[in-house]
């Protein structure tokens, strides 16, 4: 049974997991925090980015010899793999470490059994505490080991009736600047920015984040079956971060010379790129979080293959009547079909209000 100081201490290191958020793909975020024998905090640290130190390792460092004895809480399963750094159940035997509670099991073959290590050298293993705010904050990596492609978190801004544009077409701005400001930095937090080509068309989208001190560039990428939207000058085409124009196979590109570009099969009705098609080749390139800032079309195509994880919506407090909704196309006849929402978050920003939801499926977490 977990105590007051173990929850605690668990949720210290979701925290600082999070602090690792768009700066270690394709790894994970990790959190660890280890408290000595008589239950007091001597270290606590978080991966930081890719091929450096895991959450443990910057832990136990600061830990020193007052690890011996104690507990190391990880909002991960410690690995047990040797890559680019060593293998964190041996970090933790080595350093006198008599108990480890995690959160989640790691699914990744080549990584788990980190458990099992440990418990073979006499560590108390203790796994689950706080296993939901483990896996949110991870979603992203979680998400490409379980399934094979990106996690995706479709991000829109919308009136309170649900428009995102005028009948006239115009749709700047319906937010505020605050709800502006967290887009870059849901940006920063991405891997890849998604746009389509109705977006490319009609805001000629810059698409790199702005305003988020040390962030990675996202891969810009617009879906352009035709390749036809994206022309030369596009803002997408500057060197503020590298752009991938995505085409039908049988698409003539040729004005697309020196630019990104992957051939991709269309969508079974023909009025699109496959969604699965376009996540297999962002996730053979590293890609493992996807923000869609697509429109509607764009949107209702990536619902209808299930290929929506999180949902982010901004809304302002604004009333149109008329204009294209938020979602088109999804392939929900009935309302029996429906895609059913459980809200993780309500915050205001400015003005607005923002809303994060995640569909309800069932579980996809594997047993270690």
């Amino acid at each position: 049974m977990a105590t007051a100081a173990d929850t605690t201490a668990m949720r210290r290191a979701v925290a600082l997991a999070a602090r690792g958020l768009g700066f270690t793909s394709p790894n994970p975020v990790v959190g660890c925090v280890v408290l000595d024998a008589s239950g007091h905090e001597v270290g606590a640290g978080y991966h930081q980015r890719a091929g450096g130190p895991h959450a443990e390792v910057h832990a136990l460092r600061q830990a020193g010899v007052l690890a011996r004895g104690g507990t190391a809480y990880v909002t991960l399963e410690p690995c047990d793999h040797t890559g680019r750094t060593g293998p964190c159940s041996q970090a933790l035997i080595e350093a006198g470490i008599a108990r480890v509670v995690y959160a989640v099991a790691d699914p990744d073959p080549r990584a788990g059994g980190g458990a099992a290590t440990l418990r073979a050298a006499g560590v108390r293993v203790e796994e689950g505490l706080l296993a939901d705010e483990a896996e949110a904050g991870n979603a992203a990596w979680l998400t490409s080991v379980r399934l094979g492609r990106p996690h995706v978190r479709w991000k829109y801004a919308a009136t309170l009736d649900g428009r995102v544009a005028a009948a006239d077409g115009t749709s700047r701005w319906i937010t505020s600047p605050e709800s502006r400001a967290d887009v870059h930095r849901l940006r920063a937090e991405a891997d890849a920015v998604v746009v389509g080509s109705g977006t490319a068309r009609a805001d000629d989208p810059h698409l790199a984040v702005r305003g988020v001190d040390g962030a990675a560039q996202p891969l810009r990428v617009v879906v352009d079956t035709e390749a036809t939207a994206v022309k030369p000058g596009a803002r997408v085409l500057d060197d503020a971060a590298p752009t991938l124009v995505a085409v039908a196979e049988d698409a003539a590109a040729g004005h697309l010379d020196g630019v990104g570009v992957v051939q991709l099969p269309r969508a079974a009705d023909g009025r699109g790129l496959s969604v699965p098609a376009l996540l297999a080749a962002l996730h053979e390139r590293g890609v493992r979080s996807v923000l869609l800032e697509g429109g509607p079309t764009l949107a209702g195509a990536f619902a209808a293959e299930g290929a929506v994880d999180e949902v982010v919506g901004y809304l302002a407090p604004v009333l149109l009547g008329a204009g294209p909704a938020a979602l088109g196309d999804a392939g929900i006849a009935t309302l029996a079909d429906a895609l059913r929402l459980r809200v993780t978050g309500t915050d205001r920003l400015g003005p607005d209000l923002r809303v994060t939801a995640r569909p309800v499926r069932p579980s996809t977490t594997k047993e270690t």
